[in-house]
């Protein structure tokens, strides 16, 4: 038995609350990565990857959904032999080392205090849209609260709100569909008097009207490759598959089957989305300023256009709703990966409390409390928190992501030499691999693709002044948690 296993089995018996529950069916775990990856990227930030690549920004969403049905698909091999909270950490304890578990674990959760702490900060625009006397702070503090309840309240309640916050969000997206492609099909013009046609990908400067990667005459870099950085950062969340897997029902059922259908539903929502939206709005039409000077979102423009002249409020809605279900999810991971962490030796030994309904009620209550301090940040020096935080949190995904690809190839080591999880225990060789239940495809070639495909991604990010930042404060960031990481080890020695 490994250490990683007897540090876990301890923690679960010094929890005080038994074990987490196994409450979350396949309908949840869709639906909670599905709303994770589905948010605000999409509703506003698809107007920047538009006008970066045109309609080749389909191609780019392919290209980057590719990359992250990989990633997920890695993660799920994993975590179908060995269903643990805090997924990844856990794993890269496991089979790399307690540094990279520690790396690993404390990176994804501060990924999603700034993700927490930027989607706080903005709730206050959307009450304020029917509610404008309502100070900003007091919303964000209201939300908080509310999600913060929903998370103590169990593992099944928590599914359920989740379920119904994305569902929302699908809703509109799928009357946004059909409501543009009818005004397709029936050849309508759209609100700036164009006709509204697929034919509307093509007849300015072509589908690549941008290129693969060139300066724009404005001296800013534009192109199917620029536009893979805004893209990456629209799939982040995805992930949540693997956190969920210590709470899901069933897991070598219900995981592979999430899995397999999350990814095509997601390129369904953003492909078929913005393959309409550009149908019927002009792609160089899309994120430019109003007789008012408002950027409206592309979704506002193809409600107007086909006639829901109400469309500003009922995206407000939905945004709002998107900004409860990002907190609410982000809640819910980083109190899991708290509490993996503890199990681990990496965090503090009270987050692995547990309560009567096995929900980790001190990794809930601590990831608040910071989060607390976090919107306080934002509320101060928003440039600050836009500018730097959020550049922070980007390259905290693709160091994520990349720790799961060696990871799983680090997996693979150990179940070939007999060190498997579970029933692969014992089994060596190719016996033991082709024992795995839920196979990433191309095992031996798939991960290095991946890990180059981040690496691009990361070297355009130098490109764009943006996400150009990313690459001072990244290193800096993971050179200060390997730095915690040798003192913590230290204190202990």
């Amino acid at each position: 038995m490994s250490n990683a296993q007897t540090t876990v089995e301890a923690a679960d018996k010094s929890s005080g609350g038994g074990t987490l529950r196994r409450n979350l069916k396949n309908r949840h775990i869709q639906l909670i990565s599905l709303g994770g990856a589905i948010g605000t990227g999409l509703f506003y930030g698809s107007s920047e990857s538009i006008t970066l690549a045109g309609p080749a920004i389909l191609i780019a969403y392919l290209i980057g959904g590719g990359a992250i049905f990989m990633i997920v698909r890695a993660l799920s091999e994993m975590s179908v032999e060995d269903a643990q909270a805090g997924a990844f950490s856990y794993y890269a304890t496991r089979y790399w080392s307690k540094r990279a578990g520690f790396v690993s674990g404390w990176n994804y959760w501060f990924n999603y205090i700034l993700v927490s702490m930027v989607e706080l900060a903005v709730v206050g625009s959307f009450v304020n849209y029917w509610f404008p006397g309502i100070p900003a702070w007091v919303s964000a503090a209201a939300f908080l609260v509310i999600i913060t309840a929903t998370n103590l309240m169990g593992v099944a309640q928590f599914g359920e709100f989740e379920f119904w916050f994305a569902i929302i969000k699908i809703a509109a997206i799928i009357a946004m569909i059909i409501g543009g492609a009818a005004v397709v099909i029936m050849g309508l013009p759209s609100a700036g008097g164009v006709g509204a046609s697929f034919a509307n990908w093509f007849n300015d400067g072509g589908f690549m009207a941008t290129g693969l990667l060139r300066k724009s005459a404005s001296g800013n870099w534009t192109g199917l490759l620029m536009a893979l950085t805004v893209v990456m950062f629209s799939f982040g969340g995805t992930e949540l598959i693997g956190i969920t897997a210590g709470e899901t029902a069933e897991p070598r059922k219900t995981i592979p089957r999430a899995t397999n259908d999350i990814i095509w539903r997601i390129l369904v929502f953003y492909i078929g989305a913005l393959g309409i939206i550009m149908a019927v709005v002009p792609w160089r039409s899309i994120g430019q300023p109003d007789a008012n000077g408002v950027v409206a979102s592309p979704f506002v423009q193809i409600f107007d256009s086909v006639g829901v002249h109400a469309a500003a409020g009922i995206l407000n809605f939905v945004c709002l709703t998107a900004v409860m279900s990002v907190y609410n999810s982000a809640l819910y991971s980083n109190s899991r990966m708290l509490y993996s962490l503890a199990q681990q030796g990496n965090a503090p030994k009270y987050l692995t409390r547990l309560s009567r309904s096995g929900v980790p009620y001190a990794g809930v209550l601590t990831s608040a409390g910071i989060t607390v301090i976090a919107v306080i940040v934002v509320f101060l020096w928003p440039q600050f928190a836009f500018n730097y935080l959020m550049s922070v949190a980007t390259i905290a995904a693709l160091l994520n992501w990349t720790i799961i690809m060696i990871t799983e190839m680090k997996f693979r080591r150990a179940v070939a030499a007999g060190n498997g999880p579970k029933e692969l225990a014992g089994k060596k060789g190719q016996e033991a691999l082709d024992a795995i239940i839920f196979k990433l495809p191309w095992p031996r070639v798939t991960p290095w693709v991946v890990l180059a495909f981040m690496a691009l991604v990361v070297a355009l990010m130098f490109f764009s002044p943006s996400y150009r930042i990313a690459l001072i404060i990244g290193p800096i960031w993971l050179a200060l948690l390997l730095a915690a990481y040798q003192l913590a080890a230290k204190n202990k020695g």
